[in-house]
């Protein structure tokens, strides 16, 4: 890593940057301290204008104006609901979080998971917000969103019906920091309709800026239930689920009270010693704040009384309150998917806890640019954006015993539920990646990404986000996100985690590098310009020449179309002797190409012409300005 990667490296996990944690950007340039100054001062209570006590705010389809659901609901502000409304009792519990009418159970999850570890919370929930000092109905809260923190400020205001909160609810009553929460979530993506629905991994990112990976329980790992450990100890936040196969019941409870389609949280894992022999227990936790397993293990069952009073005291076995025990094994046959999200270096403070090494990088799939799709569009797969990883140092006591460097790679579009109220659709997701190969800063050609197989990859899918752990041999890697279909527009965050320091970087197309024929250009030049001009005609060479560039032409018109796409063009102006970067490209391609995106060959050639009088324009300046350093200095 380069000095200035350490300095801004040391930088981030401080908080001394923008868009850190300790330094969040606010949401809609709404500035938390000044807008509640402002209230106390003219002894008023803060109504938000940006996200407004409306029907719109509720959603737009299922949740909207014209929606039975939406029947008799009033907004209205806690201390509306009780004569005591607080914001947090006795510090944050998993038990504060409970269900209401929206299908959200998965951000509860993650919710309930957050309250696990009080320097997580403080995060995303700023301390010292209260119902009573300096109250103006005016609260806070802090997300992470696509690779920077955002300040959301809110109203205090909560949809109701019948004098009780709608959605999320504590079971104290009084209680309401979650609910200020849920709504604060609801405003980032854009209205409460938007959170119906989802994976409990979301929520763990965009309270930690951590980066998740799931495991299939059917085809666990044999080490999965050390991973956990290892997990938890580390702070990191876990959640399960059960797949519902039924189409004609949401969420249906199984005869031994677990519920399918929803999101559990993973709040513990633990061994105890019952009739001699260690058993592997997980810790899970039902958002609802009640319906918990009843099969082995579970509340004030027979099998505790095989185990030691200390150590049944440790593991709060018995309280009604949504949270349960049962064996690992029972986890891994009635749970279909572990979901685990890592958190970054700056999450926790403690240094007692050991942390991944990671890199982060923001990207755009542009249309007739870089969007080149998968491997399977060989015309314009190479143009797809490319990162750099080198792994140097292998992992310490890897948990699966074998050596090589740990790598977890996340690729994350951006905007997804804000996106749903237009009928925007997800972009199937994935990634391969190639060994390097001694290469030093050149973006890959055909001649390495079409005819050498990939070492690894991540399939395409159509989630938010798609990641996935590798074990590498120590070398230099090179990472090509895409969507599966080439010319789908999106924008993307790349981010990798490692076991040992990495370094990382963004491969660039070359810079603006030409040689062209420059006699051609002249003489066509020239023909253009009109009869006034003297001249003898084209010479033999200079036919010979615009011949050759009319082949260039049609060698990259590969469908014999007459024209060529946005991606031909990029290979055809490289045979021609120009090397453009991905930016200078766009800017060609919204000039020259058609509403198709393809380019003829009159503004193939016209094309040329401007690069070779802006290239000719740049060096005589470039060779002026030497020339003058070379006289001052005689």
């Amino acid at each position: 890593m380069s000095n200035i990667a350490k300095v801004l490296s040391r930088r981030l996990d401080r908080g001394e940057v923008v868009g850190t944690n300790k330094k969040a950007i606010p949401f809609n340039k709404q500035d938390y301290q000044s807008l509640k100054q402002e209230c106390l001062a003219k002894g008023t209570l803060f109504c938000d204008p940006t996200f407004p006590a409306e029907s719109n705010s509720l959603g737009y389809n299922k949740l909207g104006q014209q929606s039975p659901k939406t029947i008799g609901v009033e907004w209205k502000r806690p201390k509306e609901l009780c004569s005591k409304p607080q914001f947090i009792v006795d510090g944050a519990e998993r038990t504060d979080i409970c269900q209401g009418a929206l299908g959200d159970c998965w951000l509860l999850a993650a919710i309930a998971s957050l309250t696990l570890e009080k320097e997580i919370l403080e995060r995303v929930v700023p301390p010292g917000q209260s119902f009573t000092e300096n109250y103006a109905g005016i609260f806070h809260f802090q997300f992470w969103q696509y690779g920077q923190w955002v300040d959301v400020v809110i109203d205090d205001r909560l949809p109701t019906r019948d004098g009780k909160l709608l959605f999320v609810h504590s079971a104290e009553g009084s209680e309401f920091w979650s609910a200020l929460m849920e709504k604060a979530y609801a405003k980032v993506n854009g209205s409460y309709e938007a959170l119906a629905g989802g994976w409990s991994t979301e929520g763990f990112e965009d309270f930690t800026g951590g980066i998740a990976e799931n495991y299939d329980l059917n085809t666990a790992p044999p080490h999965l239930f050390k991973l956990m450990q290892k997990a938890l100890m580390l702070g990191s936040l876990l959640g399960s689920s059960i797949v519902n196969t039924s189409s004609r019941e949401t969420e249906p409870v199984t005869s031994l009270k677990l519920v399918k389609g929803h999101a559990y949280s993973i709040t513990g894992a633990e061994e105890v010693h019952s009739y001699g022999h260690q058993v592997q227990l997980v810790r899970i936790r039902n958002p609802w704040g009640r319906v918990e397993w009843t099969g082995p293990w579970s509340d004030n069952s027979k099998e505790w009384n095989s185990v030691k009073p200390e150590e049944k005291a440790k593991l709060d076995y018995s309280a009604e309150d949504g949270e349960f025990w049962m064996a690992y094994s029972d986890f891994i046959q009635h749970f279909s998917k572990l979901e685990i999200c890592n958190l970054t270096p700056d999450t926790l403070s403690s240094k007692a806890v050991s942390r991944w090494n990671y890199n982060q990088f923001e990207g755009d799939w542009k249309v007739g640019s870089t969007a080149g799709g998968c491997r399977n569009n060989q015309a314009t797969f190479c143009s797809n954006p490319q990162f750099v990883i080198k792994l140097e140092e292998q992992d310490d006591d890897p948990l699966d015993g074998e050596n090589g460097c740990t790598i977890l790679v996340g690729l994350m579009q951006k905007d997804v539920r804000k996106d749903k109220r237009f009928g925007r659709d997800l972009n199937a997701i994935g990634c391969v990646i190639y060994k390097f190969r001694g290469r030093n800063n050149i973006h890959l050609g055909p001649d390495v990404l079409l005819r050498q197989p990939s070492v690894a990859g991540i399939n395409f899918t159509y989630l938010r986000e798609v990641s996935e752990r590798f074990k590498l041999p120590p070398g230099e890697y090179v990472i090509i996100p895409s969507t599966f279909e080439p010319h789908r527009r999106g924008s993307f965050i790349l981010r990798v985690f490692t076991e040992k320091e990495a370094a990382a970087r963004f491969v660039p197309k070359s810079a603006l590098k030409l040689k062209f024929c420059f006699l051609f250009l002249q003489c066509f030049v020239v023909f253009h310009t009109g009869t006034d001009v003297k001249t003898d005609g084209f010479s033999m060479k200079t036919c010979h020449n615009i011949i050759s560039l009319l082949d260039v032409f049609k060698k990259h018109d590969t469908d014999n179309s007459g024209t060529m796409s946005s991606h031909e063009m990029r290979d055809a102006v490289k045979e021609a002797g120009f090397q453009l970067n991905n930016d200078v490209l766009q800017v060609i391609i919204s000039r020259y190409a058609n509403q198709q995106y393809a380019i003829d060959f009159d503004c193939f050639v016209g094309c040329l012409i401007r690069l070779e009088m802006l290239f000719s324009k740049f060096c005589w300046r470039l060779t002026s300005y030497f020339f003058l350093i070379t006289i001052n200095k005689l």
